[in-house]
C-alpha cells in the first residue's frame, strides 16, 4: 500500500427529508446571499427548485438565480455567473442538480475566490489558493462530485472539456435525497450507473499490488451498484436501490476507492475528447470505451482483470488460463451495460471511423504526449481502442 492522504470535509445530509434542512444549515454556516445554481428545467418541473426556494425563504436568506446549465457545462455561463455573484455580493452557491451543474458551481467559485478565469486555471494547471463555498441539492447519483475534488468544464469554441483537481474544490455540505432522483429517465440512470462504476473502474485497475483491503472495498461497491442498478432500471421508484445508486456516487469519486494506490484515470482522459467535440453523455462514452480500452490492455495485468472477473461479475476462476477469465469478465461486463441500455460501440455512439484521428489528435496533442495507463497510450494506441470499440 502506498503512502496516501485522505480527505473529505464535506457535510452530508443523506435520507429522505434531508432537504428539509438546506435553509437552517446553510443559515447555521453564517452564509446570507445565495447563488441558486441550476440545469434547463427539470428541478423546476419536479417541484424541487420551488422547495428549495421555499427553505431558502423560510430561514430568511436572499437568493439570486442562475439557470441554464447543460450536459458537459460550459464555460461561458460559467464566467456569466460569476459576474452575477460578483455584482450580487453572493457568499454561498448552491448547485441543485447533477455532475454537470455542480462542476459549474465549483468553477464559478473556484473563479470568485481566485479572482482568475476558471478556463485559464484549468488548462494551465494553476491550483486554486482559496475556497468559495459551495453546497449540493443532488438530483442523479453518476459523478460523485457531490463529495470529490474533481471539475471538469467544457469551453465549446475548441471543443475541448478539461479537468482540474483539488480538495479546495470538495462541496462545503450535499443534501442528497435519493427519491429526488425518481423522475431520472432510463437512459441517465444507466449513465449515471456507469460513471458510479468507472470511478472505482479507474481507481481499481492500477499496476499496485499488496492493496487487498482497497480493493475489496471497491469491490463491494462494484457489486452493490451492479445489483442496485437493474432494479432502479427496471423499479424507478425503488427507494433502497436509489439510495444505493446515490451513496455509492458519493463513495466511488471521493477518494476511497482509491487509497494507497497510484491512480491515472485513462479512460475518462479518452473519453472527455468524445464529450467535447460530440457532446455525448460521459456515461454513454465510457460504456463504449472502458471495454475497448480493458481488451487491450488486460495483458498487462492479467491478475487483476481475472481477479474482477471473478469477484464483481461471478465468472469462475478458470486458474490454468486465468487470460480467459480476464476476457470472459470484460464481455459479462459489456453485456450489462447492454442490459442497462447503454451504448457498447462506435456506431452505437453515433462516431465514424473517419472522425477517430481527430480524436486522438486533440486527446495527445497531435501525438506530443502520451496517456498514463498500465503502459503509456500512444496516438496509435488510442486508434487501436477506437477500432475495438468498433
Amino acid at each position: 500500500m502506498l503512502d496516501f492522504e485522505y480527505y473529505t470535509p464535506t457535510k452530508v445530509y443523506f435520507g429522505r427529508n434531508s432537504d428539509e434542512k438546506i435553509g437552517q444549515v446553510i443559515k447555521e454556516y453564517g452564509y446570507k446571499k445565495i447563488l441558486l445554481h441550476y440545469g434547463t428545467g427539470s428541478a423546476e418541473k419536479s417541484g424541487l427548485l420551488g422547495k428549495v426556494r421555499r427553505k431558502l425563504e423560510e430561514a430568511g436568506l436572499e437568493y439570486v438565480e442562475l439557470g441554464g446549465v447543460v450536459a458537459n457545462p460550459r464555460i461561458d455561463l460559467i464566467r456569466k455567473g460569476i459576474e452575477l455573484a460578483k455584482k450580487e455580493n453572493i457568499d454561498f452557491i448552491l448547485a441543485v442538480g447533477g455532475g454537470s451543474v455542480i462542476d459549474s458551481a465549483k468553477s464559478i467559485g473556484m473563479g470568485l475566490a481566485n479572482n482568475m478565469d476558471p478556463w485559464d486555471m484549468i488548462i494551465n494547471k494553476i491550483m486554486p489558493a482559496r475556497r468559495f463555498p459551495v453546497g449540493v441539492v443532488l438530483t442523479i447519483a453518476a459523478a460523485g462530485s457531490e463529495m470529490s475534488n474533481s471539475d471538469v468544464v467544457t469551453n465549446p469554441e475548441n471543443h475541448l472539456k478539461r479537468s482540474i483537481n483539488h480538495d479546495l474544490l470538495r462541496p462545503v455540505v450535499a443534501f442528497m435525497n435519493p427519491e429526488n432522483t425518481f423522475s431520472v429517465s432510463k437512459y441517465q440512470t444507466g449513465c449515471g450507473i456507469v460513471d458510479i462504476l468507472m470511478h472505482t473502474f479507474e481507481r481499481y485497475f492500477t499496476p499496485d499490488e499488496d492493496n487487498d483491503l482497497t480493493d475489496r472495498i471497491a469491490e463491494g461497491l462494484m457489486v452493490a451498484v451492479k445489483n442496485a442498478g437493474l432494479v432502479a432500471i427496471n423499479e424507478p421508484d425503488n427507494y433502497e436501490a436509489r439510495a444505493t445508486l446515490m451513496w455509492a456516487s458519493s463513495l466511488s469519486h471521493n477518494g476511497l476507492t482509491g487509497c494507497g494506490k497510484n491512480t491515472t484515470f485513462p479512460v475518462h482522459k479518452l473519453e472527455h475528447d468524445f464529450s467535447g467535440l460530440f457532446d455525448v453523455a460521459h456515461g454513454a462514452g465510457l460504456a463504449v470505451l472502458f471495454p475497448a480500452w480493458a481488451r487491450y490492455i488486460y495483458r498487462y495485468d492479467i491478475r487483476k482483470f481475472s481477479q474482477f472477473a471473478n469477484r464483481v461479475w461471478g465468472v469462475e476462476m478458470d486458474h490454468e488460463h486465468p487470460e480467459k477469465t480476464a476476457l470472459k469478465g470484460i464481455e459479462v461486463m459489456t453485456q450489462y451495460f447492454k442490459a442497462i441500455g447503454m451504448p457498447t460501440t462506435m456506431k452505437e455512439l453515433g462516431v465514424n471511423p473517419s472522425d477517430y484521428g481527430k480524436i486522438a489528435d486533440l486527446t495527445t496533442e497531435g501525438g506530443k504526449i502520451q496517456i498514463p495507463s498500465y503502459i503509456p497510450l500512444t496516438r496509435e494506441d488510442l486508434l487501436n481502442i477506437y477500432r475495438l470499440a468498433e
